[in-house]
């Protein structure tokens, strides 16, 4: 149960942190760049540069340069990506599926089943240990230090699409869209139940008061964080739906969460009650049908099949796409020659 509540604490999907400051009240006229330097902890000069140029400093809601003189009673914000880690990630050379590669970004086709980034009882192993070791083996370049920047992360098992950032100034302009909700996210999931048609799941999204390795939906903002997902219906196959999950926030569990919450639990996840039978008959070659699917793909059915975002050289929009992976394909197919055999009520 620890490593499942680490793994949860790690699998934030919006990786920034929001920095706020209000000057004092004798504070004497200075360079925002260098007011800021002295009072953020544990950043650099290129860092605070790459956070000005890309818009996400703010003195009193309004976009500065770094000339501008702090004054007093100023209030300053600042979106940073994640701080680095202050423990050491050792390389590893582990197989990455790479769909697309450049001097900024770099975009891998996470395959089920591996950690996104080190945490409890996973130190070696992840998505992370294996950048590490692959980035090591690159020419360095400025704001490079050999180190994967994560601006987003997906569980440990969904497979599908993520982006690194290769340099700060990469991260930095990448973690702004991630905070203003501009990336485009598109995932595959297949549903228990026939949904009727396309709508909209929005609501807060927190930790189980009961049990904090999994996700619930609540009315109140004091209780999680906004969540908003659309969802498609691509096809319906009797007791199940194939659907594709449009993101507008990018919350622990999202969409896992979401569909339980409309009594559509993604086949085969465990942690929101999908590795039973949800729908379907009482019979015996039915319920083994089901559980050949669920030897089949032991893990939520839910891939991350589409990237787009705009590149933090070219300022173009880039958009990136990959199949569903083999397992996913051969359930999907069971449950096509299934519904085709079968009349479903």
């Amino acid at each position: 149960m620890a490593e499942d509540l680490e793994l949860l604490e790690q699998e934030d999907q919006e990786l920034f942190e929001h920095i706020r400051i209000v000057a004092d009240k004798g504070q004497a006229p200075l360079r925002l760049d260098k007011f800021l330097m002295n009072r953020v902890e544990n950043t650099s000069r290129n860092r605070i540069q790459n956070a000005i140029d890309a818009d996400t400093v703010r003195v009193n809601d309004k976009i500065v340069k770094a000339s501008y003189k702090v004054r007093p009673l100023d209030v300053i914000t600042m979106l940073l990506p994640d701080p680095p880690r202050d423990t050491e990630v050792y390389p590893e050379d582990i197989p990455l599926n790479i769909t697309y590669e450049d001097e900024d970004v770099l975009i891998v086709n996470k395959e089920a089943g591996m950690v996104v980034h080190p945490g409890f009882n996973n130190f070696t192993g992840t998505l992370v240990n294996a950048l590490t070791f692959y980035l090591s083996q690159l020419p360095n370049m400025v704001g490079n230090t050999g180190r994967p920047g994560l601006v987003h992360r997906i569980d440990k098992d969904t497979s599908g699409l993520l982006v690194i950032a290769k340099n700060e100034w990469a991260m930095t302009y990448l973690a702004k869209q991630f905070y203003d909700h501009s990336i485009a996210r598109r995932y595959v999931a297949l549903v228990w139940g026939d949904i009727a048609e396309d709508g909209t799941v929005s609501g807060y999204i927190g930790r189980n008061m009961k049990d904090r390795r999994v996700m619930e939906m609540y009315k109140e903002p004091e209780q999680g964080k906004w969540s908003v997902t659309h969802y498609t219906v691509l096809e319906r196959l009797g007791y199940v739906t194939l659907i594709e999950c449009q993101l507008e926030t990018g919350r622990t569990h999202q969409i896992r969460t979401h569909m339980k919450s409309i009594g559509h639990p993604l086949f085969s996840d465990a942690a929101y009650g999908g590795d039973k039978i949800v729908k379907g008959t009482v019979f015996n070659k039915y319920k083994q049908f089901v559980e050949n699917c669920f030897q089949m793909m032991p893990r939520q059915a839910l891939h991350a099949r589409a990237l787009g975002f705009v590149h933090p050289t070219s300022k173009k929009t880039v958009h990136f796409e990959v199949p569903i992976p083999e397992d996913f394909r051969l359930v999907l197919e069971k449950w096509r020659n299934y519904a085709t055999g079968h009349e479903v009520k």
